[in-house]
């Protein structure tokens, strides 16, 4: 049975520094919702109503063009190898971009990921648990090391290249306000 609470326990927040995964989700008022899982040790809890998660280089920039439409934002852990649980973080977020004030502050927070997009602060007004017994067991192996490697063979001027190409725009055709 789901149960609610208005902020992260402590419990949760350990829970949550424990996943190696976590999925993201939003949507403008009109087009495509998007889901899109997130890994890399790019998140941290920094209170009952506070997560700040790294966002590196992609294929699109769907996060960042739905919030400019409509400021919300889910963020979901599964539990696949432990005792189970869905943990459910619902709220709306600030997009933060390199050449922004607050980038420095939380930039430190994370380890160094090459093509670094944005930073999601994240002001969660709804922590939701669920039972997780749907959720297959799976063991964690390992990070894959394959986007620091595309982002290391392109180079600074092949992600700010790319960031214009690919990521001003979502599959929709909204702006992501994204200062390539």
């Amino acid at each position: 049975m789901a149960q609610q609470y208005d902020q992260i326990s402590d419990r949760l927040a350990e829970f949550i520094a424990g996943q190696h995964v976590f999925f993201v989700g939003t949507a403008a008022r009109d087009g495509r919702v998007n889901v899109s899982p997130k890994g890399l040790d790019s998140l941290r809890v920094l209170g009952p109503n506070r997560v700040v998660w790294l966002n590196g280089t992609g294929s699109g920039n769907e996060t960042a063009a739905h919030l400019l439409d409509v400021n919300r934002m889910t963020l979901m852990f599964c539990s696949f190898e432990r005792q189970p649980l869905v943990l459910r973080l619902y709220g709306t977020a600030a997009e933060i971009q390199p050449d922004q004030p607050e980038w420095g502050n939380l930039i430190g927070l994370f380890p160094t990921m090459l093509g670094a997009r944005q930073i999601f602060d994240v002001t969660v007004d709804l922590v939701q648990t669920s039972c997780g017994y749907g959720v297959p067991l799976m063991e964690y192996v390992d990070e894959r090391p394959l986007m620091r490697q595309w982002a290391e063979k392109k180079g600074p001027d092949g992600l700010a290249a790319y960031h214009r190409d690919k990521n001003t725009t979502s599959i929709d055709g909204f702006p992501t306000g994204l200062r390539a």
